[in-house]
């Protein structure tokens, strides 16, 4: 089995949930007591979180970037970074180490395409849904990505933000969510992307009429794959 690094803490909730699923998976595809080989650096995420507010990816990609070599000197084959929106600086993590770095919108892509659909909305935070660096990967692999107009990006980003990073579950907020999902599967969705791995705990596939899309299980399988994958 090989060793998979995680950059996590982003919030804990999140990093907590990539856990769970990849251990889970191993012991089910193993059996008996295995569970997955990971290596944590968690963080705490009120200091990421300023640097998000203040514009300072430069910041949060040196931090990134130096934890991720250090996993790998330490012994992991490859990197998962257990949130989305931080993949706003995957480009220098991958330049930064010599192992793979396990991209979450890849991983997301493969899932979509895999049931056929081509037009999807993305919820996340503001700096997923409006910023080149998640859309346009989704786009490179052939999807058409709707993201909700304004204030409905506000209402998602300030949920994040203010409750699901606080673990914080509202219904309010639950039913805002449903709602913001219909009027964009009346815009043509067919499927939506949980983008930002929270959200998971706050909707689910029986909430909604379209396919739902988690991004942390699809990305941490995508992960254990890798992990349990013959040389």
């Amino acid at each position: 089995m090989k060793t998979v690094g995680l950059l996590g803490g982003m919030s804990w909730e999140s990093s907590v949930e990539y856990e769970r699923i990849m251990n889970e998976a191993v012991r089910e595809r193993l059996g008996g007591t295995h569970s997955a080989d990971l290596l944590l650096r968690s963080y705490d995420f009120a200091q990421i979180e300023y640097y998000q507010e203040v514009g300072d990816w430069d910041a949060v990609a040196q931090i990134l970037a130096s934890d991720a070599r250090h996993l790998q000197d330490v012994g992991a084959d490859a990197i998962v970074i257990c949130t989305n929106t931080m993949h706003r600086v995957a480009a220098q993590i991958e330049v930064a180490i010599d192992i793979p770095l396990l991209h979450i919108a890849d991983a997301t892509a493969a899932a979509i395409d895999a049931v056929g659909l081509d037009t999807v909305a993305l919820l996340g935070t503001r700096y997923t849904m409006e910023q080149e660096f998640y859309r346009g990967r989704l786009e490179q692999h052939g999807l058409t990505v709707l993201i909700p107009d304004e204030p409905d990006r506000a209402v998602v980003h300030d949920v994040i933000y203010d409750e699901l990073v606080q673990g914080v579950i509202s219904d309010d907020s639950r039913a805002a969510y449903i709602e913001i999902i219909e009027r964009l599967q009346e815009e043509g969705a067919r499927g939506v992307i949980a983008g930002c791995t929270e959200i998971e705990q706050l909707v689910s596939p029986e909430d909604v009429e379209i396919p739902l899309f988690p991004t942390a299980r699809i990305h941490a399988m995508a992960a254990v794959e890798f992990a349990l994958a013959e040389e």
